[in-house]
């Protein structure tokens, strides 16, 4: 049976922990509000332009000379993969969830014969991936979203991707980042980035909506300039919306995962203190009891 001495300590070490949990839960929840407004006020504007260049590059995809981030280069033997986490821990399953998708989708390339690279941004994943892909992760950015996400810090994971592909350092990108729906629910989501994918309707579309959005007539459109002189411009545009739009995401993500998991946590250490003072108590009883046993049995010797 622990003694009393050892009770009260703990008792007290998790009353600490309970007051640091509660602190980061209200922080996360402070910052998710504006991490969640910024991202849900970016996704028009980053569907708008990915409808942008699928109009412009319908009409270009099959003439000779098109821009390689809209038809690629021809071949699928190396793909980069750009993994979104935290540079912190503390949030769930967050982390855990990116790092177990980019894991399924390497080992599948690497099944099917194909050369990986991996692009970690966020500290976790680098750690998170290291012991089984060290040799394919070819960068780690950090600091990103420090003080909320800039779209500058977007621009410059985008430009990063975009000189590997010209150095033809790849054939294909993919970034993995966990797409906000709630403070509980992040799903992970694997988005091409090059070359360039059409965005695809939404899964919760029903039949009659999609027959009619095929049935609403197309504008026709001219360009000036010449499409392929537009899309030269567009593409690297549109890859830095993605980008930024997937830190976007994963920030929201990411506080809603904290706060969850620290309100988990505060409860925890509640139930925790209570069932530690309940053995406090009967211990200290015991100890009373025990006592009174003694001194009464030396009464009674004498």
């Amino acid at each position: 049976m622990p003694n009393l001495k050892d009770l009260k300590v703990r008792i007290n070490s998790v009353k600490s922990t309970q007051k640091i949990t509660s602190a980061m839960k209200m922080v996360a929840a402070a910052k998710l509000r504006r991490a969640q407004e910024s991202a849900e006020a970016a996704r028009p504007y980053a569907e708008g332009m990915e409808r942008m260049v699928a109009s412009v590059g319908e009409s270009v995809g099959g003439i000779e000379g098109a821009p390689r981030m809209l038809v690629g280069t021809g071949k699928t033997d190396t793909h980069l993969i750009v993994a979104c986490t935290a540079d912190r821990g503390l949030c769930g399953g967050f982390n855990g969830a990116i790092i177990r998708e980019v894991r399924t989708m390497a080992h599948n390339l690497k099944r099917d014969g194909k050369t990986v690279k991996l692009l970690c941004v966020g500290r976790k994943g680098r750690d998170g991936l290291k012991r089984q892909f060290e040799a394919d992760i070819i960068d780690t950015i950090e600091g990103i979203g420090r003080h909320g996400v800039e779209y500058a810090e977007g621009c410059g994971v985008a430009e990063r991707i975009t000189a590997l592909f010209e150095d033809e350092e790849f054939d294909v990108c993919t970034i993995v980042f966990n797409r906000f729906q709630s403070a509980m629910t992040q799903v992970p989501t694997a988005q091409r980035l090059i070359p360039f994918s059409a965005p695809e309707g939404e899964d919760g579309a029903g039949a009659e909506d999609k027959a009619a959005a095929e049935t609403v007539p197309q504008a026709i459109y001219i360009f000036e300039p010449e499409e392929q002189e537009i899309l030269a411009e567009l593409l690297p545009k549109n890859i830095a919306q993605q980008v930024f739009q997937a830190l976007l995401e994963s920030a929201a993500s990411e506080q809603g995962a904290r706060m969850t998991a620290m309100d988990n946590a505060t409860r925890n250490a509640g139930d925790m203190i209570d069932s530690l003072t309940l053995t406090f108590n009967r211990t200290r009883q015991a100890a009373i009891t025990r006592e009174l046993i003694e001194i009464i049995s030396g009464a009674e010797a004498l």
